[in-house]
């Protein structure tokens, strides 16, 4: 990355971070924490690897029509990714494993990438779904939650933004020769002709990628084990949850869910860190959760989320004998 996209995230991270801990009696905090169950964590982290792995059946599912590839093969990809989102910035982790998925099953980056994208728009509608269930509540939160207050208009942006990147890939994926011709035209128009040929072949393997989009079963699959995968991460949070020494509904822990997953698409530092957890305290104690035991409670749950996925991920990377070294770096840049 460019050195002011890393500084940029940075800043942000750091503005987060102070959003987080503003008020925060570090005592209380540290009480909080180590007076934790930890043993809950355990049920947490089994229910989150569910999740990842309906996370791989749905990218098999998805590149079904260009090539089958088991869950089995995928799910080790999938962590991989999991850990270059963790620790290299600008979610960096869908590149590498569209990259290690073409050097393990031969399947192009283009077509790879369309269905990450494709993932990750369904991801945000149904996190957008978490927090429009629980509009009502959050109206009775927001007077007095301050961060949250501005969430109502911030989720009727972001659906229209998610619903009108589906509709698109939608039509593209009905009509991939239309959409063909009407990306041949713009690449004419804006990219130099010694560029045609290689964009071209691009776009048509990206056009590939989404034929798992024609069928309107498949849609609906998709969308299916979009909602089974953030529920079971929501079962995370519960469990995590009975570690501490508070309680809210699981409707809260969803809402908690689809702010914080949303907030992390904002540029950060690597983990997101800031982007979860500024949010997630501040939904908790609009719940009436006590500061410290909200920021202790976020803190433990931000690392049982990052520290077992990204050793498990750094662990297939090793043992598919790929090195994160020039040769990758180049073939992920020029991605």
């Amino acid at each position: 990355m460019k050195t002011w996209q890393v500084v940029l995230g940075a800043l942000i991270s750091i503005l987060f971070i102070w959003l987080a801990l503003r008020g925060l009696q570090l005592r209380e905090f540290l009480n909080a924490v180590r007076g934790a169950n930890y043993w809950w964590l355990i049920p947490g982290i089994a229910v989150y690897f569910a999740g990842v792995w309906v996370r791989a059946w749905r990218w098999h599912y998805l590149l079904g029509p260009v090539k089958k590839v088991p869950t089995v093969t995928m799910f080790p990809i999938t962590t991989i990714g999991y850990m270059g989102n963790n620790i290299y910035p600008a979610r960096a982790g869908e590149v590498l494993r569209a990259v290690v998925l073409k050097r393990r099953a031969g399947v192009s980056v283009s077509a790879s990438l369309a269905t990450i994208i494709v993932e990750r728009i369904f991801d945000g509608v149904v996190m957008l779904g978490f927090v429009f269930v629980n509009l009502p509540e959050l109206a009775k939160l927001t007077g007095a939650s301050g961060f949250v207050g501005n969430i109502q208009q911030a989720a009727l942006i972001g659906t229209g933004a998610f619903l009108g990147a589906l509709g698109v890939f939608l039509i593209a994926a009905m009509f991939p020769q239309t959409a063909a011709k009407a990306g041949l035209r713009g690449i004419q128009l804006l990219i130099p002709s010694r560029l045609h040929g290689k964009i071209i072949g691009i776009m048509s393997k990206f056009l590939d990628g989404l034929a798992s989009l024609r069928s309107p079963f498949n849609v609906l699959m998709v969308f299916f084990t979009s909602v089974l995968i953030w529920l079971l991460e929501t079962g995370k949070y519960w469990f995590v949850m009975h570690a501490f020494d508070f309680n809210v509904s699981f409707f809260a822990l969803m809402l908690m869910n689809g702010i914080v997953n949303l907030a992390t698409t904002i540029p950060s530092a690597p983990g997101y860190i800031g982007t979860f957890d500024a949010p997630g305290i501040a939904v908790l104690t609009a719940y009436g959760v006590e500061h410290s035991v909200a920021a202790g409670y976020t803190l433990v749950l931000h690392v049982a989320l990052w520290v077992p996925i990204t050793l498990l991920g750094a662990y297939y990377l090793a043992r598919e004998g790929i090195q994160w070294n020039d040769s990758l770096r180049a073939e992920t840049a020029d991605v």
